[in-house]
């Protein structure tokens, strides 16, 4: 696999990840603010799914023909990373699947060193490559996968992939009461 392909398919795995936070839960708790600065489940899905648009869109001289009213420059800000009542969860996953989709095309068509302009960046650093891009939105994604995923451990208890995710232990409820206990004994010992 070509670096390109690597770097799109963990781009399509971190959205597809990042999705699946929202899995079974309610409008309450995908929308409900988890942190002291209001980040919420279905606040990161818009958020990447706008950045995402402008990123391989705009910067690459590729605009979606979509306009996202949250991200005017009159625009409240940070209404990218909530989501009011009268926004469905269905026109949310609407527009990641649009994003991702218009994101695909301008990944399938432009070679790693396209060039590219980011206007909202600074002067020294603005002009870039698709390749400089892809590790962007890989990374932007998935940092806002990790946001999700604690969002998600504290709205419900899951964490990572579900039960059968590899990289987590294999504990009961009682172990992993155990072992937090454990941690938070250590802590408190340190503290000291």
């Amino acid at each position: 696999m070509d670096e390109k392909a690597t770097l799109h398919r963990y781009l399509s795995v971190a959205r597809k990840d990042l999705l699946a936070k929202l899995d079974g839960l309610n409008g309450y708790d995908i929308r409900r603010p988890m942190t002291p600065t209001g980040t919420n489940l279905l606040g990161l899905v818009k958020h990447v799914a706008s950045v995402q648009l402008d990123y391989f869109g705009e910067v690459f001289g590729r605009p979606s023909g979509r306009t996202l009213p949250w991200l005017a420059d009159d625009a409240e800000p940070d209404a990218d990373l909530w989501v009011p009542a009268e926004e469905s969860l269905e026109s949310v996953i609407e527009l990641h699947h649009f994003s991702a989709a218009h994101s695909d095309e301008t990944i399938d068509e432009l070679p790693l060193d396209a060039p590219g302009v980011v206007p909202w960046w600074s002067e020294e650093k603005r002009n870039v490559t698709l390749h400089r891009i892809l590790v962007h939105m890989v990374s932007e994604t998935v940092q806002h996968l990790g946001h999700a995923d604690i969002l998600r451990e504290l709205i419900d208890g899951s964490a990572g992939k579900g039960p059968e995710d590899p990289n987590l232990s294999r504990r009961s409820a009682e172990e992993w009461a155990l072992y937090r206990a454990r941690i938070e004994s250590a802590a408190r010992e340190a503290g000291k």
